[in-house]
């Protein structure tokens, strides 16, 4: 069997800032969406804001929290290996970062092709 894949991670900053919308907001969940507000920036929910179904795909955890993408959007980012990150800026989407005068990125590298092979093992309804 090959070597389990990360899809996306977090950079310390990003994790800083996560860890402290936890204490303050309880279990979260992030969505990286397709288009509307803030274009396909990760969002950031108290996880019984938002409601995950069979048209999102589970890409893994950051910070213990649940990340998901639209499958719609995973199919043209499926090839990518996502980090979020933190800037400043107020974004326009309802994510809990935005009152803090931040938002959520994403910064995308190409999956290895060795990666790519171990997904179609770990993942083989999407790859």
């Amino acid at each position: 069997m090959s070597e389990s894949v990360e899809l996306v991670n977090v950079t310390p900053a990003a994790e800083k800032i996560i860890k402290k919308l936890r204490k303050k907001y309880g279990p979260l969940i992030f969505h990286q969406s397709g288009g509307c507000c803030d274009g396909s920036s990760p969002m950031c929910f108290q996880k019984e804001d938002f409601f995950i179904n069979e048209t999102d795909v589970f890409l893994g955890e950051i910070v213990d929290c649940n990340f998901y993408m639209a499958r719609d959007q995973f199919e043209y980012w499926k090839h990518t290996h996502l980090t979020v990150d933190i800037v400043e800026g107020r974004g326009s989407s309802f994510s809990l970062e935005i009152p803090l005068g931040l938002r959520f990125i994403v910064k995308s590298r190409l999956l290895s092709k060795s990666e790519l092979d171990s997904l179609k093992e770990q993942m083989p309804e999407y790859y």
